[in-house]
């Protein structure tokens, strides 16, 4: 385990518009804010999407599940901002139904706006993290670097 201690920075409240592209909008939103760290939680609706839903088998590597969706289902969402290669890298997990079908997974394309998503971003300051490939995992987990203790 590797863990870094930080604290809450600048706070911000994001309106994604019908018709955006959810990830590529948290994207600008993070590179026009110059944010290196955050939190989110967001909410609303997707008119289309693409999940991974899971591995297809127990191996590293993994070869994902993707669940696709091309109908409205309502989301809510928890994800991160760290950098990678020097430009924000978003990784969020979706709920994402439609009446009594709900799929659950890590949103990465396909991701058109309907209506409205808001999202919730907490900037998180006094850490020093990166995602940094890893080809042997098959992702990009987040490396934490030293900085002088906040207290």
């Amino acid at each position: 385990m590797e863990y870094a201690k930080g604290r809450i920075g600048r706070v911000f409240t994001v309106r994604i518009d019908h018709k955006d592209d959810l990830i590529r909008e948290l994207i600008k939103f993070a590179e026009l804010e110059h944010i290196d760290s955050a939190f989110f939680t967001l909410l609303g609706a997707l008119r289309e999407g693409k999940l991974v839903t899971g591995p297809k088998e127990s191996v590293i590597p993994p070869e994902p599940i993707w669940s696709v969706f091309d109908d409205v289902h309502e989301i809510l969402g928890i994800g991160n901002i760290f950098l990678e290669d020097g430009k924000p890298k978003i990784h969020l997990h979706v709920g994402a139904g439609r009446e009594d079908s709900v799929k659950l997974g890590c949103l990465r394309v396909q991701s058109e706006v309907f209506m409205v998503v808001e999202a919730f971003v907490l900037e998180v300051e006094g850490i020093s993290a990166r995602r940094v490939s890893d080809k042997e995992k098959g992702f990009a987990p987040v490396k934490f670097e030293k900085i002088p203790d906040l207290e």
